[in-house]
């Protein structure tokens, strides 16, 4: 995190003196699990990151840049740590210290905001700003971490280690308001553009293809049974008449004597009593 000369930039003897000697380092890209947004400030890169927190490159609503640093998940649930990081925040001067939340957010971790930083014009005092404030923050975190403070006598035994230092992602953030779509460049507000109406196209295709599909479709015999509020189905059963000019055969008429019987059986009537089949 540390600036990096520039050997085609540095002034000589035939060249003016505001001659750009530093180039400000670019940031790193967002990962999924940083915050898009905190506060008033939208992210943009990171600058760093150790076990106590981040730094961001940020900037507001207004255009202002600055740098932004916030504790990971760890360092945010150790009271003790928080403590640090608030004391290291209120000892830099105020007009330093851009924005940060408040220390009663016990669900949040905690960030601050340091510069002001000037938009980078190629000079090397908008790059010394950007310097200075990555400094602050990297000691705002050095305190929470405590790597900085002098060892009294001599080494013996083991290393000491927070409790807290392999759980290194991002603390919890609140984001309010949402961040999309005020996030999105010229590009992405095209390309959002695009996928909304290559969704609407691919629909629209859909339904034509359902209305070529079933437009001819014959209705259901018998229809579908519809519930009723009570949950009951009214079943309608529509007898079968026999054509005009036929009578329907009576199973239970006996045949007309002098009637062949068509089954080839006897007509005759049992009379032994308990023959009843």
């Amino acid at each position: 995190m540390t600036a990096t000369e520039s050997p085609a930039a540095a002034p000589s003897a035939d060249e003016p003196a505001d001659t750009p000697a530093r180039v400000i380092p670019d940031a790193l890209p967002l990962q999924p699990e940083d915050p898009p947004r905190v506060g008033e400030f939208w992210l943009r890169g990171r600058l760093g990151a150790n076990a106590a927190g981040y730094l961001y490159t940020a900037a507001d609503e207004t255009g202002q840049d600055a740098v932004v640093a916030m504790m990971t998940e760890g360092s945010a649930d150790d009271a003790a740590a928080r403590d640090r990081f608030v004391h290291a925040v209120d000892a830099l001067p105020e007009d330093v210290v851009l924005a940060h939340n408040g220390a009663d957010d016990d669900d949040l971790a905690l960030w601050a905001a340091f510069g002001p930083i000037r938009a980078d014009d190629g000079t090397s005092a908008a790059a010394d700003e950007r310097l200075l404030a990555e400094r602050r923050g990297e000691e705002v975190l050095s305190a929470v971490l405590m790597d900085r403070i002098p060892q009294a006598g001599r080494l013996r035994g083991p290393d000491f280690r927070h409790y807290w230092e392999n759980r290194r992602r991002p603390g919890l953030f609140r984001i309010w308001p949402l961040p999309w779509p005020n996030a999105l460049r010229p590009a992405s507000w095209a390309a959002l553009w695009w996928a909304l109406a290559a969704m609407a196209l691919i629909m629209a295709v859909a339904v034509f293809l359902a209305w070529l599909l079933f437009r001819n479709a014959e209705p259901l015999d018998p229809p579908p049974v519809v519930p009723t509020p009570t949950n009951t189905v009214t079943v309608t059963i529509t007898p079968t008449t026999p054509p005009p000019g036929t009578e329907s055969p009576d199973p239970t008429a006996s045949p007309t004597p002098g009637t062949p019987n068509p089954t080839g059986t006897s007509s005759a009537t049992p009379t032994d009593p308990n023959d009843r089949f």
